[in-house]
């Protein structure tokens, strides 16, 4: 058996077979949620404190901390970071 080795476009989603829109917000999801996830673990907040700091429940912060991506928009994930502290910009490619 060959293994065929492809090259990445930078964006997994688009190379799972996303629209390029879809997978611009996918990939914005995911990031957010993987820097909310390291300032969790960073802080070494309990769950209980962690849903204080950011305005929702302790099952949300459970959610949160095991990836489940498919509970949270864009923009609950930029209300959170936001919440977190963190400093949320949008990048363009030209």
């Amino acid at each position: 058996m060959d293994d065929v080795i492809v090259n990445s476009s930078g964006n997994v989603f688009i190379d799972l077979g996303f629209s390029p829109e879809e997978a611009a917000i996918l990939q914005m999801r995911a990031e957010l949620m993987a820097d909310l996830r390291k300032f969790l673990q960073v802080k070494k907040l309990t769950q209980v404190k962690a849903a204080e700091i950011l305005g929702v429940s302790q099952s949300r912060v459970s959610d949160l901390e095991r990836g489940k991506w498919e509970r949270f928009s864009l923009e609950m994930l930029i209300i959170l970071s936001t919440k977190a502290g963190m400093h949320v910009t949008l990048r363009t490619a030209a």
